[in-house]
């Protein structure tokens, strides 16, 4: 969808749904809260998917098969597993620290 959205072949308001899928997806604001049971989390597996494949048809077939050939192209690129446990030691340094600094205004 990333690719598909970014295509300026692609309407601009199919690329405002895609925006608002995403932002729903992403947001900690839902229509009904996750701690209801069951309800909670029934509406992120509804809406993403119905909003994903409303975006996936309303998105012209070419950009559709262009946006596949990239996200192809991108996923056989090299990672790098050296910088993501650097970026995950950052992370727990900063996390050590947070509760070192907790744990000393508590004291």
């Amino acid at each position: 969808m990333y690719f598909a959205a970014r295509d300026p072949r692609t309407p601009w308001w199919v690329r405002a749904i895609a925006l608002l899928v995403a932002a729903y997806a992403l947001s900690p604001i839902d229509l009904i809260p996750d701690f209801i049971p069951v309800l909670g989390f029934l509406d992120d597996v509804i809406i993403v998917p119905l909003g994903l494949a409303l975006v996936v048809r309303l998105t012209p077939a070419e950009v559709i098969r262009s946006a596949r050939d990239q996200a192809r192209a991108a996923s056989a690129r090299p990672v790098s597993r050296a910088m993501a446990v650097f970026i995950v030691a950052i992370w727990l340094t900063a996390a050590a620290w947070l509760g070192w600094l907790a744990v000393r205004w508590w004291s």
